[in-house]
């Protein structure tokens, strides 16, 4: 009997250690083979969910999957996770090593922060007294203040480096530019501010000697100037050149590339809405269209007084007649470089830009031979580029015999371009405020 009740109980502790190790085995390897099929459907809802985002019918998608960005893509998902853990690391206590702080007060900035360093903005509404808005690259937090609200004097400060974005197109901007100036140089002379850095929106004739004065070089207190236009006095040591980019002040968006952007047939060869002055190129421009017939072709409304808002029907127009043409018509204004240049290749409308230098103390006398719009030229920018409205007969007739793959290829190409232009500009802007800021301080 004793026998019997030990070998029981022998089964039974056998039995529960069978148990035990069938449990921890369930535990702990049994879930892992459930992953990748929990992550088959995630992939498989997410390309779902890009499908619809892109606007695609699955009855009518090719074998081909387009992305406008591709490589970059993988890049940016990659820099968006480094930044989600520094993100984290600055909820938790530990902030980040080094901070810079951008003032937007010309439309200028705006560019900036939502197009190149593709940063949002709260509150939303463009209205607002004030607005914000943070983003890290590397181990520095950038963050964006702009808005009527942001006045010298009237917020506070806790960043020792600055980017001050400011308006110098015309004399009373200057003035307003000069005050500006002025109060960051009482707040570097007061320790309150270590270094800072001007983004320029410059005059179109690249008359700014006004500024001059406050370059760190000259005795002043600015450490980097980036200026738009073909200012002489870039030397990529302390002047840099920015691109004149989209017109923010009239709400142009940030664009974000579909499916149907780039592959369907544009109805509109060609493109110009803008101001006709008298005797200007636009003018030769005007006729050499109505004496081929193709303005017939062409989406063309001609203004002769300029106007420096746009209401909703006439912005909504613009774009729909840059994103229902395959190219649009860039004749120069007061200067060579145009919003309507930033604006058509977001929409993936192939500019033809009238590559003449206008007048004016624009251009590098060393390099003169490059002409203007030098920084987009030697980021490769896939324009069509002409040196007087003579050739634009030619090239439609070009257009006619192009086939409508033909046409998909070059918006890739152009939109892809785009991008990475951005990208690079970022990156370049980045390493050069950093390099000044905080480079020289070690030791």
């Amino acid at each position: 009997m004793r026998l019997t009740r030990t070998r029981l109980c022998s089964l039974l502790v056998a039995l529960y250690c069978l148990f035990s190790i069938y449990a921890a085995y369930h535990v702990f390897f049994g879930r892992r083979r459930w992953a990748p099929a929990a992550s088959s459907r995630g992939s498989r809802k997410a390309a779902v969910q890009a499908k619809e985002r892109h606007g695609r019918d699955p009855s009518t998608l090719e074998s081909e999957e387009w992305n406008p960005w591709e490589g970059d893509e993988k890049i940016e998902q990659q820099h968006k996770i480094k930044t989600s853990l520094q993100m984290l690391t600055k909820s938790t206590g530990e902030k980040t090593e080094r901070s810079i702080q951008i003032w937007g007060k010309a439309a200028i900035g705006l560019y900036l922060w939502e197009h190149i360093f593709e940063g949002t903005l709260n509150p939303t509404d463009v209205t607002a007294q004030w607005r914000e808005g943070q983003s890290i690259l590397r181990r520095t937090h950038y963050s964006f203040i702009t808005g009527p609200a942001v006045l010298p004097g009237y917020f506070s400060i806790d960043v020792g480096n600055v980017v001050l974005v400011l308006n110098g197109r015309e004399k009373a901007k200057i003035i307003h530019a000069t005050q500006w100036l002025l109060y960051t140089r009482n707040l570097i002379q007061t320790q309150k501010l270590q270094h800072l850095a001007v983004v320029l929106l410059g005059n179109e004739h690249c008359d700014n000697d006004w500024i001059m004065q406050f370059l760190k070089r000259n005795g002043g207190f600015v450490d980097l100037l980036f200026i738009t236009y073909d200012s002489p006095w870039i030397n990529g040591a302390d002047v840099f050149q920015w691109p004149l980019g989209v017109a923010t002040y009239r709400k142009f968006p940030v664009v974000e590339a579909s499916w149907s952007m780039v592959h369907e047939e544009r109805p509109y060869i060609c493109n110009f809405l803008g101001t006709v002055y008298e005797n200007s190129s636009r003018q030769a421009l005007m006729n050499i269209l109505k004496q081929n017939g193709s303005d017939k072709l062409c989406w063309v409304s001609a203004r002769e007084q300029w106007q420096p808002q746009e209401t909703n029907e006439s912005l909504k127009n613009y774009q729909d007649a840059l994103l229902q043409s395959d190219l649009t018509l860039c004749p120069v204004g007061v200067n060579t470089e145009c919003y309507r240049i930033y604006e058509a290749t977001s929409f993936g409308s192939i500019p033809v830009v009238e590559d003449v230098m206008t007048a004016g103390h624009c251009g590098n006398i060393s390099s003169h031979h490059s002409g203007p719009l030098q920084l987009l030229k030697a980021m490769g920018a896939p324009f069509i580029f002409i040196k007087d409205w003579k050739e634009l007969p030619a090239i439609l007739e070009k257009e006619k015999t192009l086939v409508l793959q033909e046409k998909v290829q070059r918006r890739k190409m152009l939109l892809h371009w785009y991008q990475l232009f951005k990208t690079e500009l970022k990156w370049k802007f980045a390493n050069t405020l950093e390099s000044s800021f905080f480079m020289n301080n070690k030791g």
